[in-house]
């Protein structure tokens, strides 16, 4: 196109300009069908005369008013190249867009062409972009922060422009799941006289997210995402309930402790071993509770909203990111083709409990649990025949001798000295009094506290001991060596299972029962069994050495070492009703580690998240939604606040964030407002003679109880 502007020909400024339409692009897409555009135009600029020749347009009337013009129709000009047409409402919001720009009510820095001509998802047939300067900043927006508030009038597309950007974060893998809720204010009042299913009730209130979806994904696709729990549609009541019930234990650095006794600030065990603090604590009442139990006979309790972060065969095959899932969308597929489907992830790395002083090397508290006798009737003694432990018992205790007595008894003899009396007790003895080892037996021995939580090389010392007297490699033709170990202690048993899984690895437990097993034979004559046997079957990390005696060690690594522990959730099972609470911690992943360590977390990791109608959530809700916040997510909130619909008396969290919020890092409000309305253009007029109404009569937004706009979806297309 080329511009002829003239000289001035009146005192009033006047000017002309002379604009030519390439031959490329027909005149009807211009000037619009029956020149309907060039009728917006002229109305719009009732002081400038505007004729057409041929491709030849003029422009003759007041010299800022002309300038506009031109500068209108090369923003059409630019759209038109990119095989966008011009419609009448884009080129009433063109000329919106410089009329703000030339009276300085913004910066100028976007201009029309950028804002129309910018594409944020194309689906079935037609592309979804912001028509309105304010609705490019909002993208623009969601773009650049991790938290954005969305905050004007019914139909300036606030939810609708958050779902197409959620939309499209998912289809380029910026996120793995799209979270849409909405404060279900009616849930509990009005909808509950709705006949049906809770769903059924709340169904419609959630409806405008559904209509949604369906413009911008294909409608088939839907129910799968959903069922995979790649999409989560639901009230705002329902999704914060992610809990455990309050006496649930969670591991701490100083051990275990209940959840619900958790404060803002403590110390909880995240998936890499290492302490993690807590950032949120939220009580969520009494709710339905489920067993949730792995394969390895570990279990937990939670609610049915409770989030699991898991892998299926499928996803690790494809080299596919491990999902988060709820309790309840699991149950009832946990199997696929008779092998359980879903992995739950190990410690990375061993628990990191601060070192302890100990009274005893914990390796030869390791062997004389496995093979020692404790009972304080007799000097302390040790079974063995592989002179390598003896020598390294006598090694790890000092001030005491292992006497070989014959076969495979020792004796841990205290070093006299000169000048010693003879009633000095075996060093032995006193330790053993001062952990309460003394008088325990093969059926009533334990891992102190002391060593059961100390640093990773304490732990390990005595899992190699006790593995070293009492347990062995056990070698599977074609398959990775398995670790074995057998006690009759159930104490012991649990507490070599706890050892187990606070170093990353996994523990299998049967039983073997006494009653009616065959006799066995010492020095030939037959010793019956009087304790049931319980052998623990063990898988540990590669890099981690279960065994210091040579001959098992050499066995091990020969048959190629233990391979992967893995552990998968077995069954879901309802557990009656609790008072439960859920928290938040720091840690990247936001995982921490519950009973038998299990690894779960109730944080909204890697999703796109979008609050909407968020005027109805009271201050206690948005701070619960905002702090629940996960890595590597984002969050989009929209509301009208002169939309109201809370009990009376009751403030409106949307409100009272701004004031809150403002100015924090990465945290932005967008404001839009009738001039953004993308409906009728009555809703916008509308939307201007309530706001000119409430300034008249000094009502101030959202104090009054507003009608609501639940259940009555808009698009704002």
């Amino acid at each position: 196109m080329t511009q002829t502007p003239t000289a001035h020909t009146s005192a009033q400024e006047q000017a002309r300009a002379q604009f030519t339409v390439p031959a490329a692009h027909p005149m009807v897409t211009v000037l619009g069908s029956g020149d309907s555009l060039l009728r917006v135009i002229e109305k719009a600029f009732p002081a400038v005369d505007i004729h057409v020749r041929g491709n030849e347009i003029s422009a003759v009337g007041d010299a800022g008013e002309v300038a506009l013009v031109q500068r209108l129709f090369d923003e059409m000009m630019l759209v038109l190249r990119t095989g966008q047409p011009m419609t009448e409402d884009a080129v009433e919001r063109s000329i919106a867009m410089l009329r703000a720009s030339e009276n300085g009510e913004s910066d100028g820095q976007e201009t029309p062409a950028e804002v129309l001509t910018q594409n944020i998802l194309s689906s079935r047939g037609r592309t979804i972009r912001p028509k309105t300067l304010n609705q490019k900043r909002y993208v623009d927006a969601i773009d650049k922060h991790t938290i954005v508030f969305g905050i004007g009038p019914a139909g300036t597309g606030k939810t609708y422009l958050a779902m197409a950007k959620a939309v499209q974060a998912l289809q380029s893998k910026q996120v793995n799941r799209i979270i849409l809720t909405r404060p279900a204010v009616e849930a509990g009042e009005r909808l509950g006289f709705l006949p049906g299913t809770l769903y059924e009730k709340i169904d419609p209130y959630l409806r405008p997210l559904y209509d949604a979806l369906h413009d911008m994904l294909d409608p088939d696709s839907i129910p799968r995402l959903m069922a995979a729990g790649t999409i989560e549609v639901a009230p705002l009541a329902y999704m914060r309930g992610r809990s455990q019930p309050v006496f649930t234990n969670v591991l701490t650095p100083d051990g275990w402790r209940p959840i619900g006794d958790l404060q803002v600030g403590d110390l909880v065990i995240g998936s890499n071993g290492e302490p993690t603090p807590v950032l949120g604590v939220y009580p969520q009442g009494e709710r339905d509770i489920y067993r949730v139990t792995a394969q390895d006979g570990s279990w937990t309790l939670c609610c049915g909203e409770h989030l699991w972060t898991v892998r299926t065969a499928a996803d690790k095959r494809r080299d596919k990111p491990w999902r988060v899932l709820e309790t309840q969308e699991m149950i009832g597929n946990l199997r696929a083709a008779h092998a359980r489907r879903y992995e739950l992830p190990l410690l990375t790395g061993p628990v990191c409990f601060p070192d302890r002083e100990v009274p005893m090397d914990p390796y030869a508290l390791g062997l004389l649990l496995g093979d020692g006798c404790l009972t304080g009737s007799t000097t302390p003694s040790f079974a063995t025949e592989d002179p390598e432990l003896s020598k390294a018992l006598e090694a790890a205790l000092p001030g005491v001798a292992v006497r070989h007595k014959g076969g495979p008894d020792h004796v841990l003899n205290r070093i006299k000295s000169p000048g010693d009396v003879v009633t000095l007790e075996n060093p032995v003895t006193r330790v053993l009094r001062e952990l309460d080892l003394l008088r325990t037996r093969s059926h009533t021995k334990f891992v102190p506290d002391d060593y059961l939580y100390n640093s990773f090389d304490v732990r390990l010392a005595v899992l190699q001991g006790l593995l070293d007297s009492d347990g062995g490699p056990v070698v599977q033709t074609d398959r990775t060596c398995r670790i074995q170990y057998t006690t009759t202690s159930i104490v012991l048993r649990d507490d070599v299972i706890s050892l187990v899984q606070s170093l990353g690895g996994v523990a299998y437990t049967r039983r073997r029962t006494a009653e009616g097993r065959k006799p066995g034979l010492a020095k030939g004559r037959e010793v019956g069994y009087r304790h049931d046997a319980h052998i623990i079957d063990i898988r540990l990390p590669e890099g981690i050495e279960p065994f210091r005696l040579a001959r098992k060690r050499d066995k091990y690594h020969a048959a190629g070492g233990g391979g992967r522990p893995m552990r998968f959730i077995d069954s879901i099972e309802p557990a009656g009703r609790e008072e439960t609470v859920c928290i938040q911690v720091a840690a990247e992943d936001s995982l921490y580690v519950t009973q038998d360590y299990l690894l779960t977390h109730n944080t909204l990791n890697d999703a796109f998240i979008i609050l909407d109608e968020a005027q109805n959530t009271s201050p206690e809700q948005m701070k619960m939604f905002l702090t629940r916040l996960g890595f590597d997510s984002k969050i989009v909130i929209t509301g009208d606040v002169t939309q109201v619909d809370l009990p009376d008396g009751t403030k409106s969290g949307l409100r009272q964030v701004r004031d809150i919020l403002e100015g924090v890092e990465d945290v932005h409000f967008s404001i839009l407002s009738s001039h953004d309305v993308v409906r009728h253009k009555l809703v916008g007029r509308i939307v201007d003679a309530y706001e000119k109404y409430d300034s008249k009569n000094g009502t101030q937004n959202g104090t009054h109880k507003g009608r609501g706009k639940a259940g009555h979806g808009h698009k704002g297309k």
